[in-house]
């Protein structure tokens, strides 16, 4: 579905200027990548490098580039994180979200902080408790990833007191 989209942005991209060109790849392309980012969290390699193969072609045609040439500073200039990356920073920010302002509820619901019994200076730093899996399925599981990305976010981004500098740092 995506490569009909960037097809399609590709025969237009000329009458387009440079911000018109990535505002629509962002709504129609970027859009479905972010869809289920816990599902694709832990996913096989194979899906993933197909998903960074349309991400690299959505850059390619918004920057006007040969499709052989090298994608990662066309993403680098349009601000655009490589797909894994893309969803660990959504599931921390959905996470971020959760715990500060429990929307959304079912998502809050799920996430359990961790309680330390002593005094040590990292008590304050929330952490989440992870819960225990057997499987390789259930470790991508939405409480498992949340928990796993929000234990290895800095501690500067935990104490961020609104969304807007949570992105932004």
């Amino acid at each position: 579905m995506c490569h009909y989209h960037i097809r399609s942005l590709r025969h237009i991209r000329k009458l387009l200027s440079g911000d018109v060109a990535k505002t629509i790849a962002c709504s129609i392309v970027a859009s479905r990548f972010d869809y289920c980012n816990a599902l694709l969290y832990r996913a096989p390699v194979t899906t993933i490098n197909k998903l960074q193969r349309a991400q690299n072609n959505s850059a390619r045609v918004v920057c006007q580039c040969r499709g052989r040439s090298d994608a990662r500073p066309l993403l680098r200039s349009l601000h655009w994180l490589p797909i894994r990356q893309r969803i660990e920073y959504k599931i921390a920010l959905i996470t971020y979200k959760a715990l500060k302002t429990s929307n959304p509820p079912y998502l809050a619901d799920l996430l359990e902080t961790q309680v330390t019994s002593r005094a040590v200076r990292s008590a304050d730093a929330t952490h989440l408790v992870l819960p225990r899996t057997r499987t390789e399925l259930a470790k991508r599981a939405v409480t498992v990833a949340a928990a796993v990305i929000w234990n290895s976010v800095p501690s500067a981004l935990r104490y961020c007191q609104t969304v807007l500098t949570f992105k932004n740092i």
